[in-house]
């Protein structure tokens, strides 16, 4: 096994865009835009129209995107949540959950592509998600096959040196920090098999506060996304639209000692892409220079937890 490379030292959030937000840019333009506002990474959807992995010109077209990166100065974190990419007609279907044993390793498949192009990349993390249970499908039988996925996805991401960040996402068979934390128990790999931790998603279903959140991750954390959002709806809302207190989430990851990329998640706003960029590393660089307001006794563990999100629908 080839350990991770570290990640950067840091005295401050290392932010970065989501790819999925800039659906309508090429993926040069999208490096370049993100350079130009400062950001210091991307965060880079696998799609048909970002890199697309199944192009027989995969591994030329990944190099080309290496070298422009590496130009740009931006650091890179690879995500696999295309929506259509592996079938036009269903969202983010197949999954390591799905019942035809072929369509399982479609999706393995992909992980399998997306580590071989994160190694390229030099990515810091390679992102994936559990995906929903087919009807029909026990809970056993779904967990099963996620503990079978994800033991092999560790296989392959430790053969290339690369790190998985594994990310709770609501309506998904593993939906919070609880789920993530007994699948980790599961698969083992303590060094690979990290999280991303959607800061939003704290807010949606978390019973904890968002910085609550952030102290549990802990050493786990390999990727953070971060919106704003309310309480009980999973939706991903542009920054001051929601109702999340920044301050204190940023202050929570400094003192983690999280150096990895803190990445804008706006997959609907493509409309948008590059005015909504250049609103949140301003809004995203005034929160982290405001100092936090000091944290209220944590709430006893019997807290009750919080309402199913209203909308639980994955982006």
């Amino acid at each position: 096994m080839t350990a991770p490379a570290p990640l950067p030292s840091t005295d401050g959030p290392r932010f970065a865009y989501g790819t999925n937000g800039f659906a309508d840019h090429r993926l040069s333009d999208v490096v370049a835009v993100l350079a130009d506002l400062g950001y210091a990474g991307v965060s880079l959807t696998l799609d048909h129209h970002h890199l697309d992995p199944y192009d027989r010109e995969i591994g030329a077209r990944t190099r080309r995107t290496a070298k422009a990166l590496r130009a740009a100065g931006l650091a890179v974190v690879v995500e696999t949540g295309a929506r259509y990419l592996l079938d036009q007609f269903r969202k983010h279907r197949p999954t390591l959950l799905s019942a035809a044993p072929e369509e399982r390793a479609a999706r393995q498949d992909l992980l399998r592509r997306a580590v071989r192009i994160g190694a390229e990349l030099e990515a810091e993390a390679v992102h994936f998600w559990s995906g929903t249970p087919e009807p029909g499908t026990t809970r056993a039988q779904a967990w099963s096959r996620l503990e079978e996925g994800c033991a092999r996805a560790v296989e392959d991401a430790d053969a290339a040196g690369v790190r998985l960040a594994f990310e709770p996402e609501p309506g998904m068979l593993v939906a919070d920090l609880a789920g993530y934390e007994a699948l980790a128990e599961a698969v083992g790999a303590p060094g690979t098999f990290g999280l991303t931790l959607d800061i939003g998603h704290c807010r949606c279903l978390e019973p904890r506060s968002e910085a609550e959140c952030v102290a549990r991750a802990g050493g786990r954390l390999a990727h953070v996304q971060i919106e704003d959002m309310r309480r009980g709806v999973h939706e991903h809302l542009p920054f001051g639209e929601g109702e999340m207190d920044f301050p204190p989430i940023l202050a929570a990851l400094r003192a983690s000692g999280y150096a990895g990329l803190v990445s804008v998640e706006l997959p609907r706003h493509s409309h948008a892409a590059v005015d909504q960029a250049r609103r949140s590393i301003a809004f995203l660089r005034e929160a982290a220079a405001r100092p936090a307001p000091r944290a209220p006794a944590a709430p006893p563990a019997t807290a009750p937890t919080a309402p199913p999100p209203k909308e639980a629908v994955p982006t």
